[in-house]
C-alpha cells in the first residue's frame, strides 16, 4: 500500500468487498463517502440537540430565600438607623444571621431519562464509529475519495448549520 495520496481509480475501501476498479466504480465510492461524510456531519448536530434536550431546566431561585452576596460585601451597604455604632458595623450585619436555605432539588431520574440517555449512547456510538470509517477511507490515500469526504462535510455542516438555531 503506497502511503502518498494517488488518483488511480484501484482502491479497496474498508472492506474486501469494496474493492473499486474503473471509474465509474470510483464515482459511485466517492458519492457514498461523500454521503456517510453528510450522515456524519447530521448525526454530530443530532447529538448536540439531544444534549440540550436532555438538560434540566434552570432553576428559579425564590425571592427572599437566597442571596448570592452577603450584606457585607454588597456595593451598597445600607443599614437601618441606630444608636449603637457596634450593631452597625459591617462586621457585625455579616455575623448577623441570614437565610441561605434554597430548596433541596433532588434529582431523581425516570424511566424517560435512562431511555433518552441510553438513546443518546447509542447516537454517540454511531458517530464514533462513522467517523472512524470515514477515518479508514481517507487513509486509503486516493485523492478522490479524500476530496469526496472533505465535500461531503463541508456539504453536512452547510445543511446542518441551520438546524442548530444558532442564526438570529
Amino acid at each position: 500500500m503506497s502511503m502518498y495520496f494517488e488518483s488511480s481509480s484501484n482502491v479497496t475501501l474498508l472492506f474486501d468487498f469494496w474493492n473499486v476498479h474503473g471509474p465509474g466504480g470510483m464515482v459511485l465510492s466517492v458519492f457514498v463517502v461523500l454521503l456517510l461524510t453528510v450522515i456524519y456531519e447530521l448525526l454530530k448536530v443530532w447529538k448536540t440537540t439531544l444534549e440540550k434536550q436532555s438538560k434540566p431546566p434552570p432553576l428559579t431561585p425564590v425571592p427572599g430565600t437566597f442571596s448570592l452576596t452577603p450584606p457585607c460585601l454588597s456595593p451598597v451597604f445600607e443599614h437601618p438607623v441606630s444608636s449603637s455604632s457596634l450593631t452597625n458595623s459591617p462586621s457585625e450585619v455579616c455575623l448577623a444571621p441570614t437565610d441561605l436555605t434554597a430548596p433541596t432539588v433532588v434529582a431523581t431520574l425516570s424511566a424517560n431519562s435512562w431511555l433518552l440517555h441510553s438513546f443518546q449512547t447509542g447516537v454517540h456510538v454511531v458517530h464514533v464509529v462513522l467517523g472512524y470509517m470515514l477515518m479508514l477511507c481517507v487513509m486509503s490515500y486516493n485523492v478522490w475519495i479524500f476530496l469526496g469526504v472533505m465535500v461531503g462535510s463541508a456539504l453536512g455542516y452547510f445543511l446542518s448549520f441551520p438546524l442548530l438555531g444558532l442564526r438570529k
